[in-house]
């Protein structure tokens, strides 16, 4: 008898120091006690006299755009700033981390990765239970669309690629309630930051309270997204006045896509390579898949039927494949479905789309393409690009 209680002694020990090794295989990256909080803001913001970060840039020395409408120098217009340094720090600690998902195995990283400009590198991105990042991440719910990058959503009013989102609180809100993404609730989101010291402590020297607030996660968040600024490239500087920040073809790139032929800059209009607008382009669904119907069913407008939001042009050539579902691998690819007749690409399907108006048949030359290529990729500025933290608040991994 006494033989039989220690076996059952002994499968018990067995059993908790397996349990035990299982949480520190989850855990093997134990955070340090204490984390100290950036108290300098990003780069390309300066602390005002209430020490909050507000952007710096030379184009708020420009006319708005109303006054300069066309013209190279123009003012970007209203932004969101005006965090603390360390709700923006905190903010990049969470963005990071996956205990913001219910099963802690995904953080935003995942689908807004450094490595892929901000977004993952894939056609359409992956949620939870997933493995890896990026291309090689396997064996997740696989959504319907790409992870649009992350770059200057200071600026934007509309988010998500169907313009649901009007906020970025609302556009973070959807994602921790998606059932394939984060699928995490905000009580219990905020219960297990509170359950963790590390977070207190953040949280409590951020937003000087005594526990984790629901409100206060969502703004660090917004604090972190809002600091990404990508305003410093070959292009920003040729505005600025070195004429020589771009090489001939650059330049004649630059005349294609301002010419009345291509309209490009009617929709990814200066400086934010962007109208902020939705609008229906006629893009092809991928192969075996159906049409994406857009912001259509989101608005409950026929006329937006198939319409997604215009992305930025602003490091483009770090974030392939390109559309709302990576229909297109490269930039050539891209603008050849432009140069073509609208809507030639959807068949019986195109008459009935309302297309933007400024879709227009260029058929571009093969030089003309290769122009205007080269001149999308002076519009890359990654020198913003947020530094992963080498440990975590929460005793997760750090996504390699």
């Amino acid at each position: 008898m006494k033989t039989q209680t220690r076996h059952r002694t002994m499968l018990l020990c067995l059993c908790l120091l397996a349990s035990s090794l299982q949480t520190i295989a989850a855990r093997s990256e134990i955070p340090p006690a204490e984390f100290t909080l950036n108290s300098d803001c990003p780069k390309y913001f300066a602390l005002d006299h209430n020490r909050r970060c507000r952007l710096s840039t030379l184009y708020d020395l420009y006319p708005q755009a109303g006054e300069a409408w066309g013209g190279y120098r123009v003012a970007l217009g209203p932004r969101r700033d005006g965090f603390t340094p360390q709700q923006i720090d905190l903010g990049r600690y969470l963005f990071f981390d996956p205990v913001l998902s219910q099963h802690q195995d995904l953080s935003c990283a995942h689908c807004h990765a450094p490595e892929f400009g901000m977004s993952d590198g894939r056609a359409q991105s992956m949620g939870n239970g997933g493995h890896g990042v990026g291309p090689d991440r396997r064996d997740g719910h696989t959504l319907t669309r790409s992870a649009p990058p992350l770059w200057n959503l200071a600026f934007q009013e509309l988010f998500f690629w169907d313009g649901r989102a009007t906020s970025l609180e609302d556009q973070i809100e959807a994602v921790f309630a998606h059932p394939k993404e984060m699928a995490i609730d905000s009580e219990a989101l905020v219960a297990r930051l509170n359950s963790l010291p590390a977070y207190r402590d953040m949280f409590a020297t951020a937003y000087a309270r005594d526990s984790v607030l629901y409100r206060d996660v969502l703004d660090a968040l917004v604090a972190f997204e809002t600091s990404l600024v990508s305003l410093n490239s070959a292009y920003d500087r040729y505005i600025h006045g070195a004429q020589d920040a771009l090489t001939a073809q650059e330049t004649n790139g630059l005349n294609v896509f301002r010419s009345f032929a291509t309209r490009c800059s009617q929709c990814h209009t200066p400086p934010l390579f962007t109208s902020g607008q939705l609008a229906t382009t006629a893009v092809p669904p991928p192969p075996g898949q159906s049409f994406d119907a857009g912001a259509g069913p989101v608005f409950q407008e026929p006329s937006l039927y198939g319409a997604f939001k215009v992305p930025s042009l602003r490091n483009i050539a770090l974030t392939a494949p390109y559309m709302h579902a990576g229909q297109f691998q490269s930039l050539a690819e891209s603008v050849g479905f432009y140069s073509a007749l609208p809507g030639h690409a959807v068949g019986e399907l195109g008459p009935r789309l309302t297309l933007h108006w400024h879709l227009v048949d260029a058929r571009l030359r093969t030089d003309e393409i290769e122009d205007l290529v080269a001149f999308m990729k002076t519009l890359t500025d990654a020198t913003a690009l947020p530094e992963k933290p080498d440990v975590l608040p929460s005793g997760l991994q750090v996504l390699r």
